[in-house]
């Protein structure tokens, strides 16, 4: 019984997401497919621990969610005659290889339609996507939890009421639907870089689907900056591994051990990274892309390239302009120049205020000021830090800093 529920559980972390969007192509309702998922995994707790766990889980919890669906179509049909018919019309779930690897594909670019606001885009991703919850999306964007839930209700009724189509666009319309579907990837790539809330500092499966998503998209659409995409996520979790210690600590960049940076990781996204440049039509995925090449190259953290870091932002800064790229060009200064001028930009991002409410800001003053000496000031950044930070490694780490300035 034990062994069964712990592979129901390892099954839902690894599968429930591409259930539901198979579910969604076959129901064709997010709302019904998401309980259908839920019916699925409730009857494999009441029938695998007898029967085993099927050798194929996936086909099996697609199947059982479908009948499940309509069996409860059926008995609304008691009360609305057209649910009948609606039952009757369901296709089956058959499918190839090809359309089950391609339904997350297909879910995204709904998701990610023109018709729904940019937010709503990023919103309905990474909860219908991901299986993140909405108070996880509602931290990592700093909105009210009732407002993004609210915010996820009305894009799934515009869907419904547009009949937004459930499929990847064709050839023709898939460039200017690319921009918005590379966002709301390295969005959901970030969250597993980098978790909004928890108790781990990355999120494996989240970063790896991120990146498996960016993969098909090469394949279908090898744009320069969907390319320029994919090498920045490679670059940057070929890094995981040295990005916190046994405990689960944040280990800086600067005292990473970089023998456990991916080496393969890191060579196939210098590789992209390069492609893409070539081009000449890149942008500033290509660019981040190309900041990370600069990292990963450099043997030693002393053999850092700094000043070619900082001219890489300068060009990101104008052609993608944004109080975060300032952040970080600032901290590349500061590597460049000295903290003292680091500092003076980061006072300046700050006192503008876009960037008030951000913990990574506060806490990179922190560190400057530590580095001047100015540890008065270092305690009241780090504070301030600590009182926006949200995962628990963040917080242990702003911890230990003020502790080592007492």
């Amino acid at each position: 019984m034990a062994d069964a529920r712990a592979a129901i559980d390892a099954v839902y972390r690894a599968e429930s997401r591409r259930v539901f969007a198979t579910l969604v192509r076959l129901l064709g309702d997010f709302d019904l497919a998401e309980e259908a998922l839920h019916e699925a995994f409730r009857a494999a707790l009441e029938q695998w621990p007898a029967q085993g766990v099927p050798g194929n889980p996936r086909a099996w919890l697609v199947s059982a969610g479908r009948f499940k669906a309509i069996d409860g179509i059926r008995r609304q049909s008691r009360f609305e005659a057209l649910d009948e018919e609606r039952a009757e019309n369901l296709p089956a779930e058959e499918s190839t290889p090809d359309d089950i690897e391609d339904d997350r594909l297909r879910l995204i670019f709904t998701c990610c339609h023109p018709a729904l606001a940019p937010d709503a885009q990023v919103a309905l991703t990474l909860r219908e996507v991901c299986g993140l919850r909405t108070e996880e999306i509602a931290r990592a964007y700093l909105t009210p939890a009732p407002t993004l839930a609210q915010r996820i209700v009305r894009a799934k009724t515009k869907i419904r009421d547009a009949g937004i189509p459930y499929e990847v666009p064709e050839a023709g319309e898939l460039a200017e639907r690319l921009e918005a579907v590379l966002r709301v990837v390295y969005l959901v790539f970030n969250e597993g870089y980098s978790a909004s809330s928890g108790d781990a500092l990355t999120r494996a499966d989240l970063s790896g689907e991120a990146i498996r998503l960016a993969r098909l998209l090469v394949q279908l659409l090898p744009e320069p900056e969907a390319i320029g995409l994919l090498a920045l996520m490679l670059l940057q979790d070929s890094r995981r591994a040295a990005r916190t210690s046994p405990a689960g600590d944040i280990v800086l960049l600067e005292d990473q051990d970089r023998s456990l940076w991916n080496a393969d990781a890191i060579a196939e996204g210098v590789a992209l990274v390069e492609s893409a440049l070539a081009s000449r039509r890149f942008g500033p995925y290509t660019l981040q892309a190309a900041i990370a090449a600069v990292h990963a190259e450099a043997a030693r953290a002393a053999d850092t390239d700094w000043p070619q870091i900082v001219a890489l932002y300068d060009v990101l800064r104008e052609l993608n302009p944004s109080p975060v790229v300032d952040l970080n060009r600032a901290v590349a200064i500061a590597m460049r120049d000295g903290p003292a001028a680091g500092l003076t930009l980061v006072d300046a991002i700050l006192a503008r205020g876009e960037l008030a409410e951000y913990h990574l800001a506060h806490a990179t003053r922190a560190e400057l000021c530590r580095r001047l000496g100015a540890l008065p000031d270092a305690r009241r950044s780090y504070e301030r830090a600590l009182s926006l930070a949200g995962q628990a490694p963040e917080r242990r780490f702003l911890e230990r800093r003020l502790a080592e300035l007492q």
